[in-house]
């Protein structure tokens, strides 16, 4: 896989400054614990953050927000809990899938003596876990050095000109992480700064006027 153009470096940087300079720190992930910030990025797929934070509630009202009680319910009885979600029978099945395969890798104590590739081709084999969810947990609940590419990602770098928006998912997170300095911290705080741009401005409708990369 070839290396991103120092244009494209450019750019991103440039990009990051504009952004931060405009929105400031944005203190994402929210979670409390990296149990709680994992089954959040389970949970979000296909639906709005605030239906996750309502099914997060539902746990941690019942105190199930740990490994040894959240992995001794079945995909039936989780389902109900996180129906605000979306798509909850499914998820439920993914998400004790994912229990399972955490509480058998030792749980997170056992994950941070891995390697990140060797972690990340783990977290592949677990069913409904693709690259964005793996990478998540990766970098928000392991403070591991792996970009997020998500949709708003694509929609705010094809608009600004950088990419066509269709390249593969692995092509996109390496020229992040070959265009920036390797930092989770700053990893982080991007990947939350196009989230807050695209929900500001750079929306199905964008709102140019008033976007910081104008």
């Amino acid at each position: 896989m070839s290396r991103p153009r120092s244009r494209s470096s450019t750019a991103l940087r440039d990009i990051y400054r504009r952004l931060f300079g405009a929105f400031g720190p944005q203190h994402w992930w929210p979670g409390d614990t990296p149990l709680e910030i994992a089954v959040g990025a389970i949970l979000t797929q296909n639906t709005a953050w605030a239906n996750v934070e309502k099914a997060i509630a539902v746990l941690r009202s019942r105190r199930l927000l740990t490994l040894p009680r959240l992995a001794r319910l079945s995909p039936a009885a989780l389902a109900p809990l996180i129906r605000s979600a979306g798509f909850y029978n499914v998820k439920a099945r993914r998400l004790t899938e994912f229990l399972q395969w955490l509480k058998a890798s030792g749980g997170f104590a056992g994950l941070r003596r891995m390697s990140t590739e060797e972690l990340r081709s783990s977290l592949l084999t677990c069913n409904g876990v693709g690259p964005e969810t793996a990478d998540s947990i990766l970098l928000y609940a392991l403070g591991r050095q792996v970009f997020v590419v998500d949709a708003y990602t694509r929609r705010i770098l094809s608009r600004y000109g950088l990419i066509a928006g269709d390249e593969p998912y692995e092509h996109l997170r390496l020229t992040f992480e070959t265009s920036l300095p390797h930092s989770s911290k700053l990893y982080n705080e991007y990947h939350a700064l196009l989230v807050r741009l695209a929900k500001a401005n750079c929306r199905s409708r964008p709102a140019c006027d008033s976007c910081p990369l104008a």
